[in-house]
């Protein structure tokens, strides 16, 4: 599966990607990696990482391999060197996952209105 918010979101659940997963264990998995995503903070902002939007893309392997693009807040980000290592963590301890990739970008830049409403609310922007 492939969950690209850059591009037009994905639901495995309405039956559009084919995998060799099952689709209720896909939908499962997608659920759960989202929300190991959304245990994970910046500790600057008091939002977690998915609703900040700095999750770009996740894919699911037929393999069970989780491979995640993600971006910070800015490229000089105090906990740049830490924040994948995070993810990874929390992301593999999700039942089902065989492992995790996560590669930084910064293309496109991060910018504010990518962040969910959740977030916006979180610090005071909403």
């Amino acid at each position: 599966m492939s969950l690209d918010t850059t591009e037009d979101k994905i639901d495995v659940r309405e039956g559009i990607v084919h995998s060799a997963i099952p689709a209720d264990e896909l939908a499962r998995l997608s659920d759960d990696v989202i929300s190991a995503l959304k245990t994970v903070y910046d500790p600057e902002i008091p939002a977690d990482i998915f609703e900040l939007g700095l999750i770009y893309k996740i894919d699911i392997e037929d393999d069970r391999m989780v491979k995640i693009a993600m971006t910070l807040t800015a490229p000089g980000c105090p906990v740049a060197g830490e924040m994948p290592g995070w993810v990874e963590n929390a992301v593999g301890a999700v039942e089902g996952v065989s492992g995790v990739e996560v590669s930084m970008t910064f293309d496109p830049p991060w910018t504010p209105d990518r962040m969910s409403e959740e977030a916006q609310v979180a610090v005071g922007w909403y």
